[in-house]
């Protein structure tokens, strides 16, 4: 065992040295790490130093905490903490950057990509290799490599003549020749001197390197202010007509800083208006409502049966032009509102052969619930949700077109950035709405983009525009605020009161100092995604506090003389469905504007409704009397209704007045249907009954459909539905962070599995190599089983199973009998039951 307080040689002993907290605080941060659960601590940090998890680990660093290991990267292999400071603070030294080192390095710890203590810290070798300036992939940090690196292969003579030209004297050996070099780079006072000494077009080549790339081309016969820097090493060549700045010579002239601007503190989020907390939750709640309407229209609209669905998957972009007419919004706000009503599992594909779109059953039951459930139903879909509308009508990889419902859309980001754009809002003060820079700076901050930056904007920076827009829609924030029951929806306690008024109006916005209490970012730290059952709880209490904003449903409308009829707000269910029946919609908003026309009230008869049952509805429902021409049109179209009968010949119409169908014979517009008289009062075509319907409607008339018995039939709009279907699983980035229960039980496995591979053993007289089973015969297992029983021994043994797996394992033998010992296993912390004819091999513990 190591001497606790020996450094650690390696990532593994630094690992065992933790406690279980530090553990759980790595495994939690990285659950990469315990997926399956490594048999002991040095495969778990064999694991943490794999290329995948550095850079996963790596990608999740804050700015700072990455420049931290960006600065380690560049530092001597091991470095102390002084030569890491100097690198972030400089040679003057940076009160800011100083006190918040100490974070980012116990960051970075915490995470296993540090180890070892203040006077030798080591980043991992696979992250040296991720953040170490190369030519093929230069350094974050622009500096290049060392003099050492710089000139290997360089000759001999070469080196002394720079040294010459330098000021030092000549060595005996290169090896000593690099040291005064890198010596003379590194100090201060001689460097300015040398470079004091030199043109200042020489200076200004330093200049335009000094902050990166450091590379630069020449000539093969260089300039005198080139060749005066390649003399003395200023310059050192790397290729043919290729030149590097030294790593020692640009931290020079840096003044020691490996980072242009180190960023100690994050950006704060700066509130560009405040409004009164009541107007904010009321404005979230009337857009709540209109999602709400929204959602319902759309699905109304596609109740018969929607758009058919891509071979590829998806809407394509005509059947998605016209659903964003439908409900009279832009395309893609329409994709919003399709993508939602998928993720909450209210709409999907029919999988019949001629796959379309529709409700689905939970649709109804979610038409039945009251609309604060509703809402609260659409908001935990929109927030854990992976899809992303905002992607549709780009393109994917393979510059494939991305379309709503379709494959491609997902992104493992969106809701951690959904989260963490509204724990930002809800670290603002009440009613404070942020400005969109500000919040994108802060997210760019947390997590700063590695490698070349894309054309255009990073996808986290779009997804964050886009949560912005959508929870506005959705009613989680209004005007811009975090609403009370957007910041229940995330879990976040409420704000506590201010005494401090605001205004409202015009003046409602008030000066931005007003409000610069920003938490700080520790605290919003702690506002973390909740688990399934917490976001439950969180959805209801946010339900709760909507319910008593939203409007409630009237019973009534205001019928006009001019054929329309005003809701004045959200009606009651049966009113709703009924009037959409017997009128269209002509303009929606604060009040709803309903127009009867013919059309409308025969689709109302066709329904089965009477001109008796429509007068009723009408006089029932209006807080004003019904006006003489809708009564008059209401008869009048159900004076016409029915005269003509259509049926099945392929198609048939009959009237008692035959005057009627000489009439539909004359008319030009009934050539399309080719009609024929069979008789006075029947007349015949190959038109299907539905085509020859429309025809005549399309000419005036008024015909009613009759069954093969002569009844009519009544049109009613059967509502299609698909089978069954769940809402889509959220596409996970990595694996789910471990819960309490599942880290302490991987601890404690990890634990005794290292147990098992470290405790010492006491010599057998056979050599043992690491991570092989021990191997001792059937009597000698038995007889040394026997003996432990007796003694209550600890004793090391390899196990092979059924499944032919080997293992070593730790165990306490409490009886042997019949083939098989029971013992108390360390490893697996349990009693278990081992055949005796499974172990390889046994081995007694040596005692501390």
């Amino acid at each position: 065992m190591s001497n606790p307080a020996t450094p650690p040689r390696s990532l593994a002993e630094a690992l065992r040295a933790r406690d279980d907290a530090s553990l759980a605080l790595l495994l939690r941060a990285r659950p990469d790490l315990i997926t399956p659960v490594p048999t002991d601590l040095t495969q778990l940090a064999t694991r943490a130093g794999t290329r995948a998890s550095v850079l996963r680990a790596l990608e999740r660093l804050d700015r700072f905490t990455l420049q931290t290991a960006e600065a380690l990267a560049v530092a001597g292999d091991p470095a102390s903490y002084g030569e890491l400071q100097r690198l972030m603070a400089g040679d003057a030294g940076d009160p800011a950057v100083a006190a918040a080192l100490p974070h980012a390095l116990g960051a970075l710890r915490d995470q296993a990509l540090v180890w070892g203590d203040d006077e030798r810290l080591r980043l991992v070798r696979t992250a040296r290799e991720v953040l170490a300036p190369s030519p093929q992939h230069p350094s974050p940090t622009g500096l290049g490599p060392t003099v050492r690196e710089a000139t290997t292969g360089m000759s001999p003579g070469r080196i002394q003549e720079i040294l010459t030209a330098a000021g030092l004297p000549s060595t005996h050996d290169p090896v000593s020749a690099v040291d005064k070099l890198t010596g003379l780079f590194g100090n201060r006072r001689k460097m300015a001197r040398l470079l004091a000494a030199g043109p200042a077009e020489s200076l200004e080549v330093l200049n335009r390197l000094v902050w990166g790339p450091p590379y630069g081309q020449v000539t093969h016969e260089p300039a005198a202010h080139l060749r005066w820097l390649l003399d003395r090493g200023l310059l050192l060549p790397t290729a043919p007509g290729t030149v590097v700045l030294p790593r020692e010579v640009a931290l020079h002239l840096r003044e020691g800083r490996a980072h242009r601007e180190p960023e100690p503190v994050p950006p704060a989020v700066e509130p560009a208006a405040t409004h009164r907390p009541a107007v904010v939750d009321a404005t979230a709640a009337g857009q709540a409502y209109t999602a709400l309407a929204t959602v319902e229209e759309l699905l109304k609209d596609w109740d018969e049966g929607g758009p058919a669905v891509l071979r590829a998957g998806g809407l394509s972009v005509r059947d998605l032009k016209r659903t964003a007419v439908a409900l009279d919004v832009p395309e893609p706000v329409a994709a919003f509102w399709v993508e939602l009503a998928y993720a909450a599992g209210l709409l999907a594909s029919d999988g019949e052969a001629d796959e379309r779109y529709a409700a689905t059953p939970a649709y109804d039951e979610w038409l039945d619930r009251p609309p604060a459930e509703r809402w609260s139903q659409l908001a935990e879909a929109w927030l854990t949700a992976t899809r992303s509308s905002g992607l549709v009508g780009g393109r994917d990889a393979k510059d494939r077109a991305l379309s709503a419902l379709g494959p491609g859309l997902d992104r493992s980001a969106a809701p951690e950035v959904r989260h963490r754009v509204l724990a930002l809002l809800a670290g603002l003060p009440e009613g404070a709405a942020p400005a969109a820079e500000s919040v994108l700076a802060r997210l760019r901050w947390e997590r700063p983009l590695r490698g070349p930056r894309q054309q255009g904007e990073d996808l986290r920076t779009r997804l964050a525009r886009w949560v912005l827009s959508e929870a506005e829609m959705l009613g989680v924030t209004g005007r811009g605020a975090l609403s009370a029951h957007g910041r229940a929806l995330l879990g976040a306690p409420p704000v506590p009161k201010t005494a401090e008024p605001a205004a409202e109006g015009p003046g409602d916005k008030l000066p931005v100092h007003h409000h610069r209490a920003v938490p700080s970012l520790s605290s919003l730290a702690t506002l973390e995604p909740l688990s399934p059952p917490e976001q439950a709880v969180a959805t209801a209490h946010a339900g709760r506090l909507l319910a008593p904003l939203l409007p409630e449903p009237l019973d009534h409308v205001l019928l006009q003389a001019d054929l329309t009829a005003v809701a004045p707000g959200p009606l009651r269910r049966p009113l709703a469905d009924a009037l959409g029946v017997l009128a269209d919609v002509e303009s929606k908003g604060g009040a709803t504007v309903y127009r009867f026309t013919p059309a409308s009230v025969r689709r109302a008869l066709d329904a089965g409704r009477t001109a008796t049952d429509l007068h009723a509805f009408l006089a029932a429902h209006s807080r004003t009397p019904v006006p003489q021409p809708l009564a008059y049109l209401v008869d009048d179209v159900a004076r016409r209704h029915g005269h003509l009968r259509v049926g099945a010949a392929s198609a048939y119409v009959r009237c008692d007045d035959d005057t009627v169908l000489g009439e539909i014979l004359a008319d030009k517009r009934a050539a399309a249907l080719r009609l024929r008289r069979l008789a006075p009062t029947v007349l015949a075509t190959q038109a299907d009954p539905a085509t020859l319907l429309e025809g005549l409607r399309a000419m005036g008339y008024a015909p009613a459909a009759e069954s093969a018995e002569g009844d009519v039939l009544i049109t009613r709009a059967d509502a299609h539905r698909t089978p069954p279907r769940s809402a889509p699983e959220p596409v996970p980035d990595g694996p789910p962070p471990p819960d309490s229960t599942l880290l302490a039980a991987a601890i404690r496995a990890i634990r005794a599995g290292d147990l098992a591979a470290t405790t010492p053993r006491k010599s057998t007289g056979t050599s043992v190599q690491g991570g092989e089973l021990p191997r001792t015969t059937a009597a000698e297992t038995l007889a040394t089983m026997q003996a432990a029983v007796l003694t209550g021994g600890t004793l090391w043994i390899g196990y092979v199973n059924a499944e032919g797996t080997a293992s070593q394992r730790v165990v306490a033998p409490i009886r042997v009998e019949g083939g098989f010992v029971t013992a108390y296993d360390h490893t697996a912390d349990e009693v278990r039951t081992y055949p005796l004819h499974r172990v390889t091999g046994v081995a007694e513990l040596a005692e501390e």
